[in-house]
């Protein structure tokens, strides 16, 4: 190849996928690829196991919570090690130990004795790896590509995400109906391997550790105390708090709502989630592609007020067809609230608190879900699924409107008073 050929390549490279320059990224990225692939078809397959056998809305937002309720107790606490170990060899276990969960899971179904409090305690399994994996996993990323690739570098680990939600979901619900739903989760067991060999490929970067030691709850104090002191990691961290206890757990009902509001079964729950995928898919693509913008509070803002409404959206219509628009809709802006949130935070901390400050971002995120999920199931169960979507979208617009009218006039106080 001539080196004319190369050199649109390389543009492309640096102008808008810089992180791929870096080969112990693109090992990473196609690595997880593959496992993110595994994921969304046990999370397909494990949404619609539990609501095949309980027939409940409220018992599939209970798994919801089962799932994310380690994270609320344990994410502090993991912050800590993850500042303090390799992010390498702490991914490398809870790979591992995702693998092993995902394999047992495909035996009890697959022998047929599962029943759904099998599926809760495994669930809650995958939580508290969780709770370890995903902090630890988007910290790597820094040290993977440096500051300057860092934005890009989470846009396209976004997009590799989504493009799983869309195939995922959708395989899921083709093999569900041809094979059986413990096949996918033998599938999701297998995939884990890919993810594993690749971490095993990863050599020569930049590990940030930090080397002193000091009793545990000192550092979470520690942590805490540096989060509510930086002014634009706080508004990040309570913007992401507000959404992802109102607008962020609406599809852990969509087997309801494809089932009650628009009389669909598996393939067109599935083909929710996937809408969902695809959205979300051309927010990452988006974001990486402008990753050179700078972030602000009003990113947050606007973000979040474009993701609120696109629930109420999804609350009010009801033709099933132009629901999986709107469910796009909501993808899309679901994740450039959460990339915008992730970078900003990543970028405005420094290296001894990083792993702390991204933990209680998946605290705020991820580990508020319980509330929200018991919530949205309870509203679903008794209200209808629709009304689930539209309560959360008000509340959201609402409380993200006053957060931010608050900040900025605190803002504008402490300046007006430093002055």
């Amino acid at each position: 190849m001539t080196a004319a050929k190369k050199l649109p390549f390389k543009k492309l490279l640096s102008d808008r996928f810089s992180a791929l320059a870096h080969s112990n990224f693109r090992y990473f990225l196609s690595g997880q690829g593959i496992s993110l692939l595994g994921t969304w078809m046990q999370r397909t397959a494990q949404q619609w196991l539990i609501y095949s056998l309980t027939d409940s809305a409220f018992l599939l937002g209970l798994l919801g919570v089962c799932q994310q309720l380690p994270i609320l107790l344990f994410s502090l606490f993991s912050g800590v090690y993850i500042d303090k170990y390799p992010k390498k060899n702490i991914l490398l276990f809870t790979q591992a130990f995702q693998m092993a969960q995902a394999l047992i899971m495909a035996a009890l179904v697959g022998l047929e004795i599962v029943e759904y409090w099998h599926i809760f305690i495994l669930a809650a399994l995958l939580g508290l790896s969780n709770t370890l994996d995903m902090p630890a996993r988007q910290t790597f990323f820094i040290e993977l590509v440096g500051r300057k690739d860092l934005k890009n570098a989470i846009g396209l680990n976004a997009t590799v995400e989504n493009t799983a939600k869309i195939v995922g979901p959708g395989l899921a619900g083709f093999i569900m109906a041809k094979y059986g739903v413990s096949f996918c989760f033998l599938l999701n067991g297998l995939s884990f391997i890919a993810v594993i060999y690749s971490l095993t490929k990863i050599n020569h970067y930049d590990e940030n550790i930090r080397t002193q030691q000091k009793p545990v709850m000192s550092e979470i104090i520690d942590g805490l105390k540096y989060i509510k002191h930086k002014d634009i990691i706080f508004y990040a961290t309570v913007s992401t708090m507000i959404i992802g206890i109102f607008a962020m757990n609406t599809n852990v009902i969509f087997p309801v709502f494809a089932r009650v509001t628009f009389s669909q079964q598996v393939q067109g729950f599935s083909f929710m989630l996937s809408a969902m995928g695809i959205g979300a898919l051309i927010g990452s693509m988006v974001f990486a592609a402008r990753s050179r913008n700078k972030l602000s509070p009003r990113s947050v803002l606007i973000n979040a007020l474009l993701l609120s409404g696109s629930l109420i959206l999804a609350g009010s219509v009801s033709n099933y067809y132009i629901v999986l628009a709107v469910i796009a809709i909501i993808g899309m802006f679901n994740i450039t609230f959460m990339t915008t949130v992730n970078s900003l935070l990543q970028l405005n901390s420094s290296d001894d608190y990083r792993g702390r400050v991204m933990s209680v971002y998946y605290l705020v995120l991820t580990g508020s879900s319980p509330i929200g999920n018991f919530a949205t199931g309870y509203v679903a169960e008794h209200f209808g699924p629709a009304n689930s979507f539209y309560l959360g979208g008000l509340i959201s617009v609402g409380l993200t409107i006053i957060f931010f009218l608050s900040f900025t006039y605190k803002k504008k106080t402490k300046t007006l008073a430093g002055a």
